[in-house]
């Protein structure tokens, strides 16, 4: 959490103001927000846990390999949004040991609020106090990553979903390219999350992820098995019946 508030310090200070970009692949670019944030982020990690190795999204990874502790840092997720100053971003930090992230935290820089989970609560934590991440699917609002790439394609597009009739009759799309709509599915203000892609170690949703599982969301890959495993990709659901909704509507 000190982590995850550090970066969300650097990225609040710096929004609106004129950064620099760097270039990275074809419509991807970090700013000097994302290289900031994650400098910041790293120190707290560093201080306390010297040893362990790291990901960043900026940095790459650092530390001795066969390390069984993982930092898993994406500094400033929507760095789309942020840049043409929306304020719908996320900063991520989680830690895998083995094979497992459990211990996670996302925060939002403009509502401060903190989403962290320690492998047994869910918790919001505002100011000083903590209130359990409760799911609920009343919202129905769905959101859908439409971001490439899709390892998936042609057997699932995220665009078709959202055209099936089937789920206009039943869910709410929405689209907001920040993995702070995870957090959102642990917290209850989203019925359910679905993503394209190979998940594993990602820097992006390894901590969104992680609420939602200790929030007793359902989570599953695209065919309904653990993540990270078969097809990949990403169902995150607030319970079973809007799961198995969403599960139907893409194996159609």
């Amino acid at each position: 959490m000190r982590a995850a508030r550090a970066g969300a310090s650097v990225v609040r200070d710096l929004y609106g103001t004129s950064l620099a970009r760097f270039e990275k692949s074809a419509g991807d670019f970090a700013t000097t927000a994302d290289v900031e944030a994650e400098k910041v982020i790293l120190d707290v990690i560093r201080a306390a846990r010297p040893a362990d190795a790291v990901t960043g999204e900026e940095s790459g990874r650092t530390g001795a390999a066969g390390i069984d502790r993982m930092w898993l840092v994406d500094p400033l997720c929507g760095t789309l949004n942020y840049a043409v100053r929306n304020m719908l971003v996320a900063v991520n930090v989680a830690l895998r040991t083995g094979n497992g992230v459990t211990v996670a935290a996302t925060a939002d820089p403009f509502a401060g609020e903190v989403f962290w989970t320690d492998g047994e609560r869910a918790c919001l934590r505002e100011g000083d106090g903590d209130v359990d991440l409760t799911p609920s699917p009343e919202s129905r609002l769905v959101d859908v990553n439409l971001d490439l790439p899709f390892p998936n394609a042609p057997g699932f597009r995220a665009a078709h979903l959202l055209a099936g009739p089937a789920f206009a009759e039943r869910f709410r799309p929405r689209v907001v390219s920040t993995t702070l709509a995870l957090a959102w599915v642990a917290a209850g203000r989203r019925a359910a999350y679905v993503t394209d892609g190979h998940l594993r170690d990602s820097v992006h949703f390894s901590s969104g992820i992680a609420l939602c599982q200790a929030a007793g969301c359902v989570v599953t890959d695209l065919r309904g098995r653990p993540p990270h495993t078969g097809a990949g990709g990403l169902v995150a659901a607030a319970d079973q019946e809007t799961h198995a909704a969403l599960l139907t509507m893409i194996g159609r």
